[in-house]
């Protein structure tokens, strides 16, 4: 593992949408026709979504529910790898040579084979807690699950090809 270091190019690196806002972008009908048509959650009636999917919602439904989160996971990753392997392939037709993905279950779902090297953005347990706990609509319970399906931060840094550590201190702090 190398600590990453600043480089310079003479053009924009191109920086793929983050794996969890491209649906909502790029392929919100096709989501919206599939979770409509499909019974991913256990006896909930699912009437005509709205026009902006939401996250929240969705949430609610599959927090500690495996089976309706492996449901919505099967209707989701598909969509997803449609429209990554659709900008890749933009990319390579426009000659970029360097791409970066944002994918965070990136070694839960084995990605890390589609990638030519891997960059871990990483933080102190008790950092990324705080952060996670700021947003909209998570609590205790949502984090706990989350983290319950994902690979410990120790593990994403050991197979790292790179780590950039996101602990700051901001001006004026001591």
């Amino acid at each position: 593992m190398q600590a990453a270091a600043p480089f310079a190019c003479s053009t924009a690196v191109p920086y793929a949408l983050p794996a969890d806002a491209v649906l909502p972008l790029a392929s919100r009908a096709s989501l919206q026709r599939a979770l409509s048509s499909s019974l991913w959650v256990p006896a909930l009636p699912c009437p005509a979504l709205p026009a902006a999917i939401s996250r929240s919602e969705l949430s609610k439904h599959v927090v500690g529910n495996p089976q309706a989160l492996r449901r919505l996971e099967s209707i989701v990753h598909p969509l997803v790898a449609a429209e990554k392997a659709r900008w890749l392939a933009t990319q390579a037709a426009a000659g970029q040579r360097l791409v970066v993905l944002d994918i965070p279950l990136l070694y839960e779902t084995g990605a890390e084979a589609e990638c030519d090297a891997v960059a871990v953005v990483s933080a102190p347990a008790e950092a990324q807690r705080a952060r996670a706990l700021a947003r909209p609509g998570m609590s205790e319970e949502k984090l706990a699950a989350i983290l319950a399906r994902q690979v410990p931060d120790a593990g994403k840094r050991r197979r790292a090809d790179f780590v950039i550590d996101t602990v700051c201190v901001r001006v004026g702090q001591h």
